[in-house]
């Protein structure tokens, strides 16, 4: 039985990075495969790859969603006016989204935030979140946020600084398409155009899929039995056209490498039913742990994660336990940078 203490380990504060390499395919990256641990950069990745390699990348657009605004309420009552920042984890309906709210104790039922020239209503308190509905809707209310908003960086960067103008452009992707993400899918952060031409140059293919990352990605794992987490829920897609590249790939031959965890738990999402790869769409939850069966991953791209967390999991389930520290302890004593803005990591099993 796993728990959460075998995915535990000790950081060093400084190996957090706070802004990303330049050029975004400047990082670092460790190579996992049968032959060992191997140092190398992203823009080898080439190298490593063979022609009929088929890179799966999540095409997720992050909207710039943690709000300033203030709660006005009626000062007859006593109150004033009280700063509210409001971050969004998760859209209900066109015009009402899910948020953690600061200062949350400040916000009742009934409030009204004041966002720029939009404002909300608090329509629901629960579990350290707010229910928040818009005075705009759909693309309206999307434009709203990159006009007002800014981007929602994770935690562990945003405790160390604020977000800025650099972010609009560092903390999304060089394909971003489709709008619904408040955390970006990081492993996809190291590639510029260059770097995508001299893969397609050399045989190397790649397809698209959609995943809405959400804020419960950097939600800690709180129940020591692994087993007894509930995993937060994200909309993802795979397209027809997605399938027909994953299910050729594999037929020619080739591997299929998902670019980010969020990419590899679509497509296990949408082959889990059958064991192939087939089109589908809607909310998943999977949670991918050791002893987990892939269906149609050959091999990962991702960053280095969190403590303790569901995505460390993940790495492990891939890999396996002692290969996973194995990697953990060498990006640690050689320095590699960790989290969202961090150095990548190639694993081929």
């Amino acid at each position: 039985m796993l728990n959460l203490s075998d995915f535990d380990f000790d950081l060093p504060e400084k190996l957090i990075a706070l802004r990303p390499a330049v050029p975004r395919s400047a990082s670092r990256m460790l190579v996992s495969d049968a032959d060992g641990l191997h140092d190398s950069k992203v823009a080898e990745l080439g190298s490593w790859l063979r022609e009929g390699d088929l890179l799966v990348f999540n095409n997720t657009k992050v909207i710039p969603s943690r709000l300033s605004g203030t709660r006005t309420r009626d000062t007859i009552h006593g109150s004033g006016v009280s700063q509210i920042e409001a971050t969004m984890i998760q859209r209900v309906s066109g015009d009402t989204w899910r948020a953690l709210a600061k200062p949350l104790k400040r916000l009742a039922i009934g409030d009204v935030v004041v966002f720029g020239d939009i404002y909300a209503e608090v329509m629901e308190k629960s579990d350290g979140q707010v229910e928040l509905k818009f005075s705009a809707t759909g693309d309206a209310l999307d434009e709203s946020f990159r006009r007002l908003g800014q981007m929602p960086l994770p935690p562990y960067i945003a405790s160390k600084r604020p977000a800025d103008a650099q972010d609009m452009d560092d903390y999304q992707t060089v394909f971003a398409k489709e709008t619904g993400a408040v955390a970006a899918p990081t492993a996809s952060l190291h590639f510029d155009e260059a770097l995508l031409q001299g893969l397609a140059e050399m045989g190397v293919k790649s397809t698209e899929v959609t995943l809405h990352v959400g804020a419960g990605t950097f939600l800690p794992v709180k129940t020591e039995v692994i087993a007894e987490h509930k995993m937060h829920s994200e909309w993802g897609a795979v397209s027809e056209q997605a399938a027909v590249d994953i299910a050729e790939t594999l037929k020619q031959g080739g591997r299929v490498i998902p670019v980010g965890t969020t990419a590899l738990r679509i497509i296990e999402t949408a082959a889990q039913a059958s064991g192939e790869i087939a089109a589908w769409s809607g909310d998943t939850d999977i949670f991918i742990t050791p002893g987990f069966e892939f269906k149609v991953t050959s091999a990962l791209m991702t960053n280095f994660h969190l403590p303790k967390s569901t995505l460390l999991m993940l790495v492990a389930a891939l890999v396996g336990m002692e290969k996973a520290q194995d990697i953990y302890a060498h990006a640690l004593s050689e320095k590699y940078r960790f989290f969202s803005y961090g150095d990548s990591s190639l694993l081929i099993p």
